[in-house]
């Protein structure tokens, strides 16, 4: 885990919705397994929520931990909003400066 954890961004149920909508085509970008959450793995979640702000994170097999303890912990760690959680894959939103989703 990053020292420099952020505040999560809080969804109305209206823009939760409209970015399941979104989220639903997309392929997990970031795939966490018996690693779990480390470093790199935060770092590539950072660098894919900057490049398309909304991706998906899959949890394989050998991830032993709890999906919502995961996705809490990624959304502390990256400042993103948990958009999803359906399964084992997550949807985390994070805005950029440049705004390429525009939110209900």
């Amino acid at each position: 885990m990053t020292d420099n954890t952020l505040a999560p961004i809080e969804l109305t149920g209206k823009q939760s919705r409209f970015l399941r909508g979104l989220g639903h085509k997309l392929k997990p970008v970031v795939m966490i397994g018996r690693q779990e959450i480390t470093e790199p793995v935060i770092n590539s979640i950072e660098e894919a929520l900057v490049a398309h702000e909304l991706i998906k994170v899959k949890l394989q097999e050998g991830c032993l931990l709890d999906r919502r303890e995961v996705a809490a912990d990624l959304a502390k760690a990256t400042g993103a909003a948990i958009a999803q959680i359906l399964g084992k894959t997550i949807l985390l939103y994070r805005p950029t400066e440049d705004a390429l989703i525009k939110l209900p």
